[in-house]
């Protein structure tokens, strides 16, 4: 096996090879190529838009001031790429880029700024990540020593959404979740004050920007604990190393406190609309609906235009299964913003515990085609299989499956039970042994999460008659029998001439 993945590897390498970085102008090797690295992003960078809470789209003017910022550092970067850059609709204080070019950063981190040179420090270190290839050489690393490209469902730690994608977003997240080193990081800094510089800002404000890293994360804030800090460490090393990177550069340039302080006035004015909102999120958490609902209201209040405050009051009517009421308050939200897919998730939900399966599949489906979910996914299977509809229930529970927590158990259980009696050999294992006499012994191991009976094998050894069998008895999870066939001699190695023929979930 180590064998063959060397060998797929040098394959990959020889396809690839070596090439100079565009950024630091070192040779390297690439084992994922420019049109790789631009189609992950343009893929990606929606579905991890969704996850991270959707575009803050409450106040234009900053989004565009944000992108002249980010398009101006673009434009003397090393790399021609389609870069793109976004405010996402998010309190964590993080910033990130896909592979190709995709920037993001988020409410949380611009209302911490202070100028548009620190800005343009975040901006053009992001885009250090994306023209040095960073994320790229993170997935060949993970190449190298797993023999693959990514896992398969990971979720995102900077939202409540996050947690709930699976399959479809998973390049994305692992890509944004990854933590950078420290030479990547010393470069991200070092080139992107080059950018600065080149573009007519003020490289202090890298500086400055650094040293407020370092005092915040002295002072472990939770929320920057679990943004930026956690894939961009900060560090004293990061901050001396700016100092002597500003020192070698052009002294002073734009930066723009009075110009900064304009375009957030807005978004800082409405800030006590979300901090009321992250704490009705976090009481709904904790199961205190009425807390909950009270800042949902007080947000409201402040902020009526943000779709996030309705949904809140929804997710809380949910709980409180005042399902009619939620279904309102969800379509408040998407009557605010309708291309976010929490809020016809949600409403979803909702529509199916009232018995409205047709309204709860259009909203289910019309979320899934924003941001693949463990919810939606599994709804929509449970939803199938009342209609015997045993192909798309199977299909929904498979991807349902593949997320993570009680509900993808949940999934992987209904999936055995609906696919187990046609597909028994996908379920239990079967392995061939010869005993001391040479007779053929076959052992069958369950290998789901619930326990299989009346499970019938057949075996057919060459020349000899055809032996059928069923298994008495109950094989729980993980757990193996052995079967003595009475056929034999049976050579080792020959190839298994047993075959699982039938199965059933055991009640």
């Amino acid at each position: 096996m180590l064998k063959r993945k060397l060998t797929v590897l040098l394959l990959a390498i020889g396809l690839t090879g070596c090439a100079v970085n565009p950024v630091t102008g070192k040779r390297e090797i690439v084992l994922v190529g420019e049109a790789t690295e631009i189609q992950l992003g343009e893929e990606n960078y929606l579905p991890m838009r969704q996850s991270q809470g959707g575009d803050y789209d409450i106040d234009p003017a900053l989004t565009e001031y944000v992108q002249s910022v980010g398009q101006k550092l673009a434009a003397v970067s090393d790399r021609d790429l389609p870069y793109e850059f976004t405010v996402l609709n998010n309190s964590v204080p993080n910033a990130w880029a896909l592979p190709g070019g995709k920037i993001a950063i988020n409410r949380g981190l611009l209302v911490e700024l202070e100028s548009e040179a620190e800005l343009a420090a975040v901006l053009s270190h992001e885009i250090v990540h994306a023209a040095a290839g960073h994320s790229a050489n993170q997935m060949e690393r993970g190449m190298l020593l797993q023999g693959l490209v990514l896992g398969t469902a990971v979720a995102s730690r900077d939202s409540d959404y996050g947690q709930l994608f699976v399959l479809g977003a998973n390049v994305g997240a692992q890509l944004i979740n990854l933590k950078y080193g420290r030479s990547a990081e010393l470069e991200a800094d070092h080139y992107g004050m080059r950018y600065m510089s080149a573009a007519g800002y003020d490289p202090q404000g890298a500086v400055t920007l650094q040293e407020k890293f370092v005092r915040l994360s002295e002072g472990r804030r939770e929320n920057w604990l679990t943004g930026l800090f956690s894939s961009h460490p900060p560090s004293q090393e990061r901050v001396q190393a700016n100092i002597r990177t500003a020192q070698s550069l052009p002294p002073g340039g734009i930066t723009g406190e009075d110009t900064y302080a304009r375009v957030m006035q807005r978004t800082r004015e409405v800030q006590p609309a979300y901090a009321a909102y992250e704490e009705g999120r976090k009481a709904l958490t904790e199961g205190d609906t009425a807390k909950a609902l009270q800042k949902a209201e007080e947000a409201i209040a402040i902020l009526p235009e943000e779709g996030h405050f309705y949904a809140l009051r929804g997710d809380a009517r949910l709980v409180e299964e005042e399902y009619e009421d939620a279904i309102e308050s969800y379509d408040a939200a998407i009557e605010r913003r309708d291309d976010f897919f929490y809020y016809y998730l949600q409403r979803g939900l909702a529509y199916n515990e009232l018995g409205n399966e047709s309204r709860a599949v259009q909203d289910l489906q019309k979320s899934l085609a924003l941001l693949p979910t463990g919810p939606a996914h599994y709804v929509l299977g449970d939803i199938a299989a009342k209609r015997g509809n045993r192909a798309a229930a199977i299909e929904h529970f498979k991807v349902a499956a593949g997320g993570q927590g009680k509900l993808a158990e949940t999934a992987q259980a209904r999936l055995i039970r609906l696919d187990l009696a046609q597909n028994p050999a996908g379920y239990v294992q079967v392995r061939c042994d010869a005993a001391s006499s040479g007779e053929l012994v076959v052992s069958l191991r369950n290998a789901t999460s619930v326990p299989i009976g009346d499970i019938g094998i057949a075996v057919r050894l060459t020349g000899q008659r055809v032996l059928e069998r069923r298994l008495t008895g109950v094989l729980g999870p993980g757990e193996v029998a052995s079967v003595r066939t009475g056929l034999g001699p049976y050579t080792p190695g020959s190839g298994c001439p047993a075959q699982v023929t039938h199965a059933r979930a055991a009640d």
